[in-house]
């Protein structure tokens, strides 16, 4: 629970997106300073597109004491990029792959097969997680909104059939997906999309599996190093009444700065009976009504 609640961001409401053109003209010596230790660090074959560097601007801004200056920002964007290249390298081949075969289609309309085919131990995960408990759709803003209902997900049979670091392995390869999405959709919106995670904790047991809940938290502190200005707010939802009385109980323990930004929620997609439902129809059309308050008034 304490780590659940510490990863939570502020639901006080996302600040405007600036312009992503004005973004790069604004950080343009910083981006050029950035491409050059990345060719120093692994030669030639680096990200051409800004959209890659510039999140490193934004998360490193000079601005942001506690997050550190563009020579911290050089330092991660390094540690990035030979992630990529020695243990993150089949992973990210496979999800740029994926994402092209996704819109390879005339209409360039996204075809989500290829994207869980090319996963990484797709033929067991997929046995156990299908689009009903893990969804990702879009925001009326532009954000991608991942939504993930752990609750209705069988981990202990999966578990039993994977590793945590197997595991960690597939929900690093779903953000990296996401970024090159969000990349994509910032560079065509000239706004800098970011991903808003949705956690329907309906049905969430303090007794489920410790893998699983292990690489859930491995994941998301390898992909807050990996994908700097990319994370919106996280969003915990429609606690199960124990969870609730220990988040209140707990919560006070946090420094203030820390209880500002927290905030749990009852109803978002409490109602939705499967998560597909938020890609089309009436029941995204409730859910983006509730994510427009919670997030962006």
């Amino acid at each position: 629970l304490f780590q659940l609640v510490a990863r939570a961001i502020a639901f006080s409401g996302m600040p405007p997106q600036p312009f992503v053109s004005t973004l790069i003209k604004k950080h343009a010596t910083d981006l050029l300073f950035l491409k050059e230790k990345a060719r120093s660090a692994i030669g030639s074959n680096i990200p051409l597109e800004d959209i890659f560097y510039l999140r490193y601007c934004v998360a490193f801004d000079g601005s942001n004491k506690k997050k550190g200056d563009i020579n911290d920002a050089a330092i991660a964007l390094v540690e990035n990029l030979k992630w990529r290249q020695t243990e993150g390298s089949s992973l990210c081949e496979k999800a740029n792959a994926a994402v092209k075969e996704a819109l390879s289609s005339e209409n360039k309309t996204w075809n989500n097969a290829p994207v869980r085919e090319a996963a990484p131990h797709a033929a067991i995960v997929n046995k156990y997680i299908t689009s009903s408990q893990i969804v990702t759709t879009t925001s009326r803003h532009g954000d991608l909104v991942y939504c993930i209902r752990a609750g209705k997900i069988d981990d202990k049979a999966l578990m039993s059939e994977i590793s945590a670091d197997q595991m960690t392995q597939f929900f690093l390869y779903c953000k990296e997906v996401n970024a090159i999405v969000a990349d994509m959709r910032s560079l065509s919106s000239n706004r800098l999309v970011t991903v808003i995670t949705a956690n329907d904790l309906n049905g969430v047991s303090l007794f489920g599996d410790s893998s699983f809940r292990k690489a859930l938290s491995a994941s998301s502190t390898k992909a807050n190093d990996l994908y700097p200005a990319l994370s919106g707010p996280t969003l915990l939802l429609n606690l199960p009444p124990l969870l609730g009385a220990l988040a209140k109980l707990f919560t006070p323990l946090f420094p203030a700065e820390v209880r500002q930004r927290l905030k749990f929620e009852q109803g978002p997609l409490r109602s939705i009976h499967d998560l597909t439902d938020v890609l089309n129809g009436d029941s995204r059309e409730v859910f983006l009504n509730e994510l427009e308050k919670l997030v962006y008034i």
